[in-house]
Parts: C-alpha cells; sequence; structure tokens
C-alpha cells in the first residue's frame, strides 16, 4: 500500500471523506444486513470512524485495522476509552472491551488476527484504494474474512475531474471484483447535495455483498 500518502494525508488533516457524524446509509439500510444479535464485524481501514462508536452502543463488537496511527488514538481519544497497546507482529494492537484496531499495513492482518466474525463494514476502504490495488484488496479481504457478507457504502463520479481520494468505485467495478464470490444487491445510489471538494455529480451507492458459496 501507498503507505507515505496516507501518513502524510493524515497529518495535513487531509481527510474529506471522515464522516463527523458517522454515516446516515448505514443506520438507514442496516437491518438489510441481517446481522445476528451481539455480532462481531470487521472494519478494513477504518480511519477514526464515528461508526465504530455507533457499532458499540448497538451492543456490537468491532475488530479493525487501519494504517495510520495517530488515527487510532484520536478514535480511541473520541470514544473516551484507554486502550490497551501490544506489539502483534509486524503489527500494533489497541485494544478495550468490544473494540480490537490493529494499526499497520492491511495485507499483513491476517485470518488469525480478524478471527471469527459476521460481517465486514467497507465504509471507505475500497473506494480509498486506487485502481490497481483494489482486486488486491478484494482477495485479501476474502481470504481473512471467509468471504463474509459485506456491507458497502462507495463513492461514484467523473474520475477524470478528480483524481481522489475517494476515488470512484462504478457498480461494474464492484461486479468485476466481487460477483465470483459473492451475489450483489444495490440497495441505494443517491447525489451527494452539494457534492464534495470540486465535485458536483457525486453519488452514493450502498451494496450489500453475500457468499454465493456458503
Amino acid at each position: 500500500m501507498e503507505l507515505d500518502f496516507w501518513h502524510r494525508r493524515w497529518q495535513k488533516n487531509e481527510i474529506g471523506f471522515h464522516e463527523s457524524e458517522g454515516n446516515t446509509l448505514l443506520k438507514e439500510y442496516f437491518e438489510h444486513w441481517q446481522l445476528p444479535d451481539k455480532a462481531r464485524v470487521f472494519v478494513p481501514l477504518c480511519g477514526k470512524t464515528k461508526d465504530i462508536g455507533w457499532f458499540l452502543s448497538k451492543g456490537y463488537a468491532i475488530v479493525a485495522i487501519e494504517l495510520n496511527e495517530s488515527a487510532v488514538q484520536a478514535l480511541f481519544a473520541e470514544l473516551g476509552v484507554d486502550p490497551l497497546i501490544e506489539s502483534h507482529g509486524p503489527l500494533l494492537r489497541y485494544s478495550a472491551d468490544n473494540l480490537i484496531v490493529y494499526v499497520g499495513d492491511f495485507f499483513s492482518l491476517t485470518a488469525s488476527d480478524v478471527g471469527d466474525i459476521d460481517g465486514v463494514f467497507d465504509r471507505g476502504a475500497l473506494v480509498a484504494l486506487p485502481e490497481p490495488l483494489r482486486h488486491k484488496y478484494s482477495e485479501h479481504l476474502r481470504m481473512i474474512s471467509n468471504t463474509n457478507k459485506q456491507f458497502l457504502l462507495t463513492y461514484d463520479y467523473d474520475q477524470a475531474l478528480f483524481a481522489g481520494p475517494p476515488f470512484s468505485v462504478t457498480s461494474q467495478t464492484i461486479h468485476q471484483i466481487y460477483q465470483h464470490h459473492y451475489s450483489i444487491t444495490q440497495l441505494y445510489r443517491g447525489k451527494i447535495a452539494g457534492g464534495f471538494r470540486s465535485q458536483d455529480e457525486v453519488f452514493e451507492g450502498v451494496y450489500l455483498l453475500f457468499n454465493t458459496h456458503g
């Protein structure tokens, strides 16, 4: 992964796709995901998303990974929690109660690190990655999550007008990446009022991905 690029963005606070109040589409379409009570959810490239606090408030457990340690420190500070910090192979492991966040390269994370989960919440991982990394990301995610069902959020816009991230990820791209292992249902596609940055025509998408092989 482009480690230096992401560290620079966090240092400069150039994280325009961080949502200060959490994601409204998660709350609106959450029931379609069909998670069991007290589910354990994996959040790749979590940043300091408010959605983790929302999951925890509903009684769910979270395991996540984030490249930038300052983002993880900010996450725990905003939650008002003092984490236990441990070395874990090439990663750091921040943990407290029902929350574990690994710090380091996503591709260094193993299925054993993630453990048993009930679903994957991809709210900012796929859209954070340039096109050459998406297949590698999706294959590694599938391996470490045991092809578990996903709740996926995307942005869709004219990539030629804005370099990203967040990058534009179309429905066609999602099917190219995931169709051989998942059934794919698009629950929502809607225009973001005002767009973001220099983009006026920006659409959000919500997808459910279910393992087609059991």
